[in-house]
């Protein structure tokens, strides 16, 4: 049985009630610091939980904890959808 694995996306790109694995940070500076921080490292797993009516910023749930990240911050997240 061959294992289909599909590419990486940003997380901006992921759709509300969308699941992925965090793949690698493309951030730099303050901004990885604060991702780091707040659990976004490789092989964690992300949820989409909401995006703003605007679009900006949108909630995830990571590690158990609801977080707001701009999409801006989430496009620097490269994850492989679930």
């Amino acid at each position: 049985m061959t294992e289909k694995r599909q590419t990486a996306i940003p997380l901006s790109e992921l759709a509300p009630g969308g699941r992925a694995k965090v793949l690698e940070l493309s951030a730099e500076g303050l901004v990885r610091r604060r991702l780091l921080d707040l659990g976004v490292v490789p092989q964690t797993i992300v949820e989409v939980i909401l995006r703003s009516p605007i679009g900006d910023p949108t909630a995830y749930r990571i590690r158990g904890t609801t977080i707001g990240l701009r999409r801006e911050d989430a496009r620097r997240i490269m994850v492989e959808p679930l």
